[in-house]
């Protein structure tokens, strides 16, 4: 039995190999965003507010974008294990012109319709005063930032290739120096030190658009520089042509787009959810993106797992190994929920600390700290969800992955939220407890459908 939960040393140093780098460069990307986001709630609670309802909207825009690569990516991992190059950079151009043309569009749509998207977490209790300015933050910090959408989508699109071939070190490198650049320009250019203006929330968007830049000169030049090595060949002639073959497309299409449309409506589902939460006032908007944030730099080990269950099983399917594949998954999903239960732990004790660095007021920081601990105990059943479906997406079955993820979220998770924050006089904390509680309906689906095998298939030739 523990022989089919538990691997080998040599199994474990391989996914340990795979997924470090990618859980250095998460986090430290998401400790740098946690720094940004203390910088922030320096400057003030109404500017912290109006840069995290942003950050909301980009929330949904970076998972269209994952959802576009990593649906791609599908192929691109099943190309590798098959040592067709050829067909790893037809599918590396789709990602290129995919994501560039929606993020024309995302861009075109934030910038027009700022003021309602926005608007949509500001109608809890609050001052019009604060209101007011909470909404004035945010346009200027979106506006700001859309400026690095298209280099942040063209940095996905290689750093998610490159991961296909298993080489998850120069991404990891590329967001170091750009995380460096970003915390360096938000210490300037927030607060302004070394005589620079001071300049607030337009300062931290400044530098997050720097950074996004700098990561994309980094990334390209070190994948072009290295073209001709055994895993770069996807680059050779990428740009020749814009050409992808309409097979490949109606590939994707079937199987990797859906998975895209998953990512969306995921990313819809959860922030409908966030907005559910906002209508119980903006002490709420306040706590939730301290959670938020601080999830995102706690979670980041398991989270790790799932992007390398993604990777070690796609190419297990793809070189035609289907049992290792399954067996393969099932480990280390079990490892992910060792690994997601440390963390809880540790999250457990740090949020009676965390809310002490900001700028809020007492309420603020006590609802923080409970939220914060309410989300540590779901982290198992966020580990186990997370796991499953990466092992699902792995095979490209595009219905079941849709079923039990953004399905989920919109058949389950948002109406439960919006009844219970519109439709009942229960307060936000036993609110949020119950909605991180369903999570546990949705890894009893993961499991029957990760048991049943349907998605362990070979998608390409």
């Amino acid at each position: 039995m523990f022989k089919k939960l538990i691997g080998d040393r040599r199994f474990y140093r391989r996914v340990i190999l795979l997924m470090l780098p990618i859980l250095i460069q998460n986090g430290i990307t998401n400790f740098v965003n946690m720094l940004d986001n203390l910088m922030v709630g320096q400057v003030g609670q109404t500017e912290m507010i109006g840069v995290s309802v942003a950050n909301q909207l980009i929330f949904v825009y970076n998972l269209c974008v994952f959802g576009a690569v990593s649906g791609a990516g599908i192929f691109g991992a099943q190309f590798f294990g098959n040592g067709d190059h050829k067909g790893l950079r037809d599918t590396f151009r789709f990602k290129l012109l995919f994501c560039t043309a929606l993020t024309v569009l995302v861009t075109a749509l934030f910038f027009f319709y700022d003021d309602g998207l926005i608007g949509l977490y500001l109608k809890g209790e609050g001052t019009a005063e604060d209101i007011a300015a909470s909404l004035a933050a945010g346009k200027g910090y979106l506006k700001i930032i859309l400026i690095g959408l298209i280099p942040a989508a063209i940095v996905q699109c290689y750093a998610s290739t490159l991961r296909e071939t298993g080489q998850t070190a120069p991404p990891m490198l590329a967001g170091i120096i750009a995380v460096f650049v970003n915390l360096v320009l938000n210490y300037v250019l927030i607060f302004g030190n070394f005589g620079a203006p001071e300049l607030g929330v337009a300062g931290a968007a400044i530098a997050t658009v720097t950074s996004r830049f700098a990561e994309l000169i980094v990334l390209v030049l070190w994948t072009h520089r290295n073209r001709h090595t055994e895993a770069n060949q996807f680059v050779i002639g990428a740009f020749k042509s814009l050409r992808v073959p309409i097979d490949l497309i109606k590939k994707i299409a079937a199987k990797g787009m859906p998975l895209m449309l998953n990512e969306t409506m995921w990313a819809a589902g959860i922030a409908f959810v966030n907005r559910c939460y906002s209508s119980e006032g903006l002490d709420v908007v306040a706590a939730n993106n301290i959670v938020q944030t601080f999830f995102n730099v706690f979670s980041v080990a398991f989270m790790a797992v799932g992007v390398a269950i993604g990777i070690v099983v796609g190419q297990l399917l793809g070189a035609g190994k289907a049992e290792e594949a399954k067996d393969s998954a099932i480990k280390l999903i079990v490892f992910s929920i060792a690994v997601s239960i440390a963390v809880m732990l540790l999250f457990i004790l740090c949020a009676e600390f965390i809310p002490n660095f900001y700028e809020i007021t007492p309420e603020v920081k006590l609802l923080s700290t409970r939220m914060m601990q309410i989300c540590a105990l779901a982290m198992p059943l966020d580990a186990f969800a997370h796991a499953s479906y990466f092992t699902l997406r792995s095979g490209g079955e595009a219905l079941i992955t849709i079923i039990f993820d953004s399905g989920f979220v919109w058949a389950i998770s948002v109406p439960v939220a919006f009844v219970l924050c519109e439709h009942t006089p229960f307060t936000i904390l036993p609110i949020y407890a119950i909605c991180q509680g369903l999570n546990g309906i949705k890894c009893l689906i993961g499991g029957v459908f990760v048991k049943k095998g349907k998605w362990i298939k070979k998608i390409v030739d």
